[in-house]
């Protein structure tokens, strides 16, 4: 038996595993403006690009994606050019040769440096996918949606945004909350979702709402100050169709909520009925981190 080198499977035109990429323009709208078709891995792959780390290290970070699956995924970003090759120093690369001979093995070092670059702060991201089942709902049905967020003027601030456009809002802010709202009817055409909060853990919430019968095509999105590469990808692995950073633009937020209902885009003349009718809201912000 023989393997064959993943480097072996990229086309000639896509960058070699030794390179180091970073998202183009087209590739940083991709990650923020809100919607996106890219399959998962396509996400995973943009979402890690950090402009340090090699595309060798990145694959080695993702052990759940054969080398196939990623080479094919490159593919994808390169032809959409969402990602571009950086120049490299040849003093680090050579430099980093070395450590790498000097580590227990090259693989162990390349996940490592891999791991270090997703729990970086300060990460921004606004994305959000359509679901492939929708739930089907009975023509003139009021929207309700339940916000899990701990911080009462953020929460009220994003109460107030969702009922303008005709959604019936529900809050909750601790654990016996949480369980209070996700027992009631109607069950919620949408979740909003902060990650940390006093007495329970967003990214627990979210896989018990997928394991639940009831909530398993519910939209859901991440809004978090929760800003690392590890906490997106964990998000939207662990089934949320969006992950918003804070601080946000709350105009931002109600298209990525839009891309998750699977409601049209406004048309481009006349008011757009998603969009605040204050024209000078403010930017969303917490004072506190990690939230």
């Amino acid at each position: 038996m023989f393997s064959i080198h993943p480097s072996a499977l990229l086309p000639a035109c896509s960058p070699a595993l030794q390179d180091v990429c970073v998202p183009t323009r087209s590739g940083e709208d991709e990650l923020r403006g809100n919607a996106t078709l890219l399959s998962p891995v396509e996400l995973e792959i943009l979402v890690r690009l950090d402009g340090s780390l090699t595309l060798a290290q990145i694959l080695s970070g993702m052990a759940h994606v054969s080398a196939q699956a990623f080479a094919q995924a490159l593919r994808g970003l390169g032809d959409r050019r969402l990602l571009e090759m950086v120049e490299k120093d040849l003093f680090q690369v050579r430099l980093q040769g070395q450590l790498d001979k000097l580590a227990l093995g090259v693989a162990p070092a390349e996940a490592d440096a891999s791991l270090a670059s997703l729990g970086r702060a300060g990460y921004c991201v606004g994305i959000a996918r359509a679901r492939g089942n929708p739930r089907s709902r009975p023509a003139g049905t009021t929207l309700t949606a339940v916000v899990v967020e701990d911080e009462p003027n953020l929460a009220k601030f994003v109460q107030s945004y969702l009922s303008f456009d005709g959604f019936q809002v529900r809050l909750a802010a601790n654990r016996a909350q949480v369980s209070a709202e996700f027992s009631k009817l109607p069950i919620p055409d949408l979740v909003l979702l902060d990650v940390m909060l006093p007495d329970a853990d967003g990214f627990e919430i979210l896989l018990r709402l997928r394991q639940h019968n009831a909530f398993r095509n519910v939209p859901i999105i991440m809004l978090t100050g929760k800003a690392t590469r590890e906490a997106v990808i964990k998000g939207m692995a662990g089934g949320a169709d969006g992950y918003v950073t804070k601080p946000f633009e709350a105009e931002a937020l109600m298209r990525a909520v839009r891309t998750v209902l699977g409601i049209p885009n406004a048309p481009a003349q006349g008011a757009d009925p998603w969009v605040n009718r204050d024209a000078n809201a403010p930017r969303l912000r917490t004072s506190r981190t990690g939230h």
